[in-house]
Parts: C-alpha cells; sequence; structure tokens
C-alpha cells in the first residue's frame, strides 16, 4: 500500500471517517458489527466502504496501522523529553494504558493475529523499532541492562496483548510491565 497513489480529498474524507468510526465502535467494544454497518454509521455509502475496505480485517489494519503509527510517535516523543530509562518504562506503561482504553486496539491485535496479516507483521517491526531506540538509549546511560534484547520485551508485549479479555487483564498487564522493567534495570553489585 505504500505505492498506491493520492486519493482524492473526497475520498480521503470518506476513509478517514470510516477508520475513526470503526476506531471509535472497536474501543466502545462493538467489533461484531455487521460490516456494512460500519458504512452506515460513518455517513458513508456500502460502496465506499467495500472500495476502500474489502473486509473487516482490511479495515481492522488501517485501525491498527493508524494506532501503532501514533504510539510510534509517543515513543519519539518520549525519547526526546525524558531521561531514557523514563522514557522506556512511560512508553511500555503507556502501551498498557493505551491497549486498556482502546479495547479495539487489543481486539484488533487478536483479530490480525488470528489472520496472520502481513500488518501485523510490519507493525511489530515499527512497534520494535522504537523500542529497541528507546533501549538502546536507556543502555547507553548505564541505567539499563544491555544483555536483554527486544524481542524479550515484544514477546511480554504480545503475551499483553494477547490476553486483552482476561477478567484481570489490567492488574496483570501493569504486573507484566513491572517484571520486564525491574530485569531491566541494572543492580549495583
Amino acid at each position: 500500500m505504500t505505492d498506491a497513489k493520492p486519493l482524492r480529498a473526497d475520498a480521503r474524507r470518506n476513509r478517514d471517517a470510516l477508520i475513526a468510526k470503526a476506531r471509535e465502535l472497536f474501543a466502545d467494544g462493538c467489533f461484531n458489527l455487521r460490516f456494512d454497518d460500519f458504512a452506515k454509521l460513518a455517513g458513508v455509502g456500502t460502496g465506499t466502504l467495500y472500495r476502500h475496505f474489502p473486509t473487516r480485517e482490511a479495515l481492522a489494519e488501517a485501525v491498527y496501522r493508524e494506532e501503532l503509527t501514533a504510539m510510534c510517535d509517543r515513543a519519539h516523543e518520549l525519547q526526546a523529553t525524558l531521561p531514557a530509562d523514563e522514557a522506556l518504562e512511560s512508553f511500555l506503561r503507556g502501551f498498557v494504558d493505551h491497549l486498556h482504553c482502546h479495547e479495539g486496539l487489543a481486539r484488533t491485535l487478536a483479530t490480525l493475529m488470528a489472520t496472520q496479516s502481513g500488518a501485523l507483521a510490519e507493525g511489530a517491526q515499527a512497534l520494535g523499532q522504537v523500542i529497541d531506540d528507546l533501549l538502546a538509549a536507556a543502555v547507553m546511560t548505564g541505567t539499563i541492562r544491555g544483555d536483554v534484547g527486544v524481542g524479550t520485551i515484544m514477546m511480554a508485549l504480545h503475551g499483553i496483548c494477547a490476553a486483552y479479555d482476561h477478567p484481570t487483564y489490567r492488574t496483570d498487564a501493569d504486573g507484566v510491565i513491572t517484571l520486564v522493567l525491574a530485569g531491566l534495570r541494572r543492580t549495583e553489585a
């Protein structure tokens, strides 16, 4: 989709309206609506929905990509404004906050995992890169161990995403982040 030609202004508005409505509905837990209902609720025609997003998964991918872009932008902002170890911690805790407040993103991730979406692989790569940047900066300051790689952190985040519907999700997800951060911190010998 990176080589697609730019959309006309009206097509861009319709696409954006569909994504915004889907994000809102997913956040409200309305993931299982009839697919055609997304068009009606976004104020566009069904043909417009299918032209931009031929399947529910394609719409979920678009929401996921936008959410991921926002998270990556947040990581860059944290890295520019906080000490490195605090930026890493803030990002990881913010990731859990974001998933908790946007249940639809967690459901989207679960859907994309089930369909083995290419968007999920691209997203994991982008997320992994920003975490690697945060981790490397914290290692450089000497506050974080250098022997734990980004894959370990990504595996913890993957587990958090997969467990979004567990009754004690929020508490347990915060606990996983606390464990990860404790394991990353350098201890004085």
